[in-house]
Order: C-alpha cells, then structure tokens, then sequence
C-alpha cells in the first residue's frame, strides 16, 4: 500500500489547471502504482490560519506543559505534521503567485515546520526529520520561467520550496512546470505528459523496492 499525501493551494474551486494536473497524478499513481491509500487537504477552500503568537507559544512549550487552549491551537499543525509522517509519496498543487508560492501553501509550510516535530537542531545545525518519501511539486505558470528564459530571475517560488521542503528533510523533489499557460495550452500538454511520466516511475520504483 502506497500512502500518498495530495496538496492542493489553488483559490479556483472550478478550472483549476494546478488541480486537473494533481488528479491526473493521482488517477495515474492508482493505476500504476498498485494499491494506493491516497489523503488530500485542499488549501485552496480550507486554508489554514496564519501562526499567531499564541499559535506559536504553544509550538513551543513542552508538550507535557501545555494548557488545554495550547493543545486546541496546535490541533490542525499536529494533524498536518501527521499527514506528512504518514505519507510515503507527497504531491503539492502550486500554481505560481507573484513570482512565489500561494499564500495558503505559505500558512501549511508554517504548520508544517515545527522544530522538534519535523526538524531539530543540532551541533551540525538543523537536520529534518522527514526523510525517504518522495515529492512531486505541479507547478503552473502563466508566463515562461525556463531556465535560460529572462523571466527565470523572477521564479521565486521553485527555489524557495526546494529550501523549505529540504529544510524538513524532504530532498528527494521532482518540479513539474507548465510554463506560459497565459499565451496558449502547449505548457500544459507538457506538464500532462511528464505526470504521466513520474507515475510511471513511481510504479517502477515501488516494484524494485
């Protein structure tokens, strides 16, 4: 059984082209890769509170010294920390705003990362705690932010998930983009293909581990 965690951040309820590529993912990995556990947690529709100081006072008092008002206002982190731990494969829905991410995949990151839950500090410095799952992150974007194009300087939000996402131990990341979207379909043909491909991949892996 693979568990696989689908995250979704678009605002659109309907025509969501980020979303269509998640389903498409998903519907691929069912068919692929064996039997599938699949939890999804739609940002777009049920985004998260930004942290607040309490939020992030009780984030750090000892568990066992908790109030039970703390515990109450840990309670969506505590269950998005889990939906992590739990996954062997994590898909993000991210289509490109402002140069970056979606504010509501902005609030999940902050519930996600927690020291002491997702990462630690050590003598060497930070060291994430969500090692050996896979992540694939769908990107959409209206314009061209190729490598090598004169928009790439302004692509922010592919190096800041790389970070981030390594940050809690999660490196092993394949970027799927469908670029210019804005101008014509042709990005997103692309993307589609290269869905179909990762799947495929997945499948693959699952059958030599």
């Amino acid at each position: 059984m693979t568990r696989i965690l689908a995250i979704t951040a678009s605002p659109k309820s309907q025509g969501s082209i980020t979303n269509a590529l998640v389903a498409r993912f998903l519907d691929q990995a069912g068919d692929k890769a064996g039997a599938v556990e699949i939890v999804r947690r739609d940002l777009g529709t049920n985004t998260p509170p930004h942290l607040d100081e309490a939020t992030i006072g009780a984030f750090y008092t000892k568990p066992e010294d908790r109030t039970a008002e703390q515990r109450e206002l840990i309670a969506l982190s505590e269950d998005i920390v889990s939906e992590l731990e739990a996954a062997e494969v994590i898909v993000i829905g991210a289509p490109m705003h402002n140069f970056t991410i979606p504010s509501a995949l902005k609030t999940w990151i902050d519930h996600a990362a927690r020291v002491g839950r997702t990462f630690h500090y050590t003598e060497n410095g930070p060291v994430g705690l969500l090692e050996g799952k896979r992540v694939y992150v769908l990107s959409v974007r209206g314009g061209n932010y190729r490598e090598g194009t004169p928009a790439a300087a302004f692509d922010h939000q592919m190096p800041y998930l790389k970070t981030v996402l390594g940050f809690i131990g999660l490196n092993d990341v394949t970027f799927i983009h469908a670029h210019g979207v804005a101008q014509g379909a042709g990005g997103v043909a692309q993307a589609e293909e290269e869905v179909d491909q990762a799947a495929a991949a997945l499948s693959d892996a699952r059958k030599a581990a």
